[in-house]
């Protein structure tokens, strides 16, 4: 079971990261978000991350799809709170 509050702590800190990442013209910024939600998933609920990820082993780790992955996983995110 999925707890209410690691819902609610995942979706903060990838909205959060998403808001900067999509207003930023810098691509050292981008790069360090990157890799900040690659570890963060990496220590996240598998639950959690498989109930957001739809069944991708790469979601939210793929560079080039990086953009789409983090807009699609603070709107499922946010469904779940």
């Amino acid at each position: 079971m999925i707890s209410k509050d690691s819902i609610e702590t995942a979706y903060s800190f990838l909205h959060q990261k998403r808001n900067v990442y999509i207003h930023s013209t810098l691509d050292w910024q981008k790069d360090d978000i990157e890799l900040a939600i690659g570890s963060y998933v990496d220590d996240m609920s598998q639950e959690l991350y498989e109930a957001i990820s739809d069944g991708r082993t790469d979601f939210l780790r793929d560079h080039k799809r990086f953009g789409d992955d983090i807009t699609q996983a603070v709107e499922r995110l946010e469904k779940k709170l």
